[in-house]
């Protein structure tokens, strides 16, 4: 990416925050130091135009929580799937159903806590009977993760599923042909893979196999060891 693109994109995401009330540091030694940490930058973001989100139909489907988002706010490492399911929405968290107890395991071959890395979703409230979320849904939930994504600054987000993967490459290639190697995300490299509700329909070899050559090339990237495989 050229340095005026990120430059342009580092200065629309500053404005921003400004208008949501963060404030900057002067630029010291190493880069931006901010008067804020990313967890309260992530917090502000989230009781300020997320508590109460009232922006599209889905808060008026039996949504019990909003689903925000989970983990370390400093991670390397951030998940993003679709959506909130039943579990996700009574609880207010993501990825604790039954797809999140496969998607620990995945985090833990990988030699990583669920408390290391950031897990978040495309829309943040459950679509009704599990749907796929709706265009219209997407794009008005979609600038509230680009901007959770822009605070935590991870070296790599790995997208779980198409809806995930689509949506933040802008493209409508399956996820068969995106998985297996990395995409840019806004300078950040992705890695598209399977969601893993997925692995509970389908629980194969060939499956394991294809998953797991998705997260050995994050560890690689990330300079993790390889401990063990899913």
């Amino acid at each position: 990416m050229k340095s005026d693109d990120i430059r342009a994109q580092l200065n629309s995401h500053l404005e921003y925050m400004r208008e949501i009330g963060i404030e900057y540091a002067e630029i010291e030694d190493a880069g931006v130091v901010r008067k804020r940490s990313k967890a309260e930058d992530l917090e502000k973001l989230r009781r300020s135009y997320i508590e109460e989100c009232n922006r599209c139909r889905l808060c008026e489907e039996g949504r019990a929580n909003v689903v925000f988002g989970d983990g370390d706010p400093g991670a390397e490492l951030v998940f993003v799937g679709e959506g909130p399911g039943a579990e996700e929405d009574r609880q207010g968290l993501p990825f604790v159903g039954r797809a999140g107890q496969k998607l620990n395991e995945i985090v833990s071959a990988m030699g990583l806590g669920r408390q290391d890395v950031y897990i978040a979703n495309i829309v943040k409230c459950r679509p009704p009977s599990n749907r796929a979320p709706r265009p219209d849904e997407i794009r008005t939930c979609l600038p509230f993760l680009e901007h959770q994504i822009a605070i935590i600054q991870p070296k790599v987000v790995c997208a779980l599923g198409t809806v995930a993967a689509q949506t933040l490459l802008q493209t409508t290639e399956a996820i068969s042909r995106l998985r297996g190697r990395f995409h840019d995300y806004r300078g950040i490299p992705l890695m598209p893979t399977y969601h893993p509700a997925y692995l509970l329909r389908n629980y194969t070899p060939k499956t394991r196999r294809e998953i797991w050559e998705d997260m050995k090339k994050i560890m690689d990237l990330l300079d993790l060891k390889q401990s063990q495989s899913i």
